[in-house]
């Protein structure tokens, strides 16, 4: 991935952080997802007050990107505070359509904090279509 596309899809991660809707946690999120395609998806985090319905962002962008037919992703940028990694349950989202995912994990609150890491190294036994019964 060349350092244009990488920059715009850390910059629509960014955008996204700022549409979430978190008024109980306050934690916004936001998420870039780069299709095969050469197509952007973004996410933000939803939630609920029944906090099991909440929706993270990084599933809300692959969710969106399915939806649009896209099902080949090559990279995803996540905006957070602390630029945390995805949850377990998003780390096997993206991994059930791109277990060799780059992710880049973004500090909201430093401009210039980007940390680089592979799907692979953040869930290195996921569940998989051979595990099913």
């Amino acid at each position: 991935m060349d350092d244009n596309r990488r920059d715009q899809l850390i910059a629509m991660a960014r955008a996204a952080s700022q549409q979430a809707y978190a008024p109980y946690s306050k934690f916004q999120v936001g998420a870039a997802l780069l299709g095969k395609s050469g197509s952007l998806y973004a996410g933000t985090n939803v939630e609920n007050a029944s906090y099991g319905l909440t929706n993270c962002a990084e599933r809300t962008a692959v969710f969106c990107a399915v939806t649009a037919g896209e099902r080949d992703f090559e990279a995803m940028a996540i905006a957070s505070p602390g630029g945390v990694a995805p949850c377990g349950a998003c780390r096997q989202v993206m991994y059930e359509f791109a277990p060799n995912l780059v992710l880049f994990l973004i500090d909201a609150n430093q401009s210039d904090r980007v940390t680089e890491v592979s799907l692979a190294a953040l869930l290195p036994d996921p569940f998989t279509s051979s595990d099913k019964t």
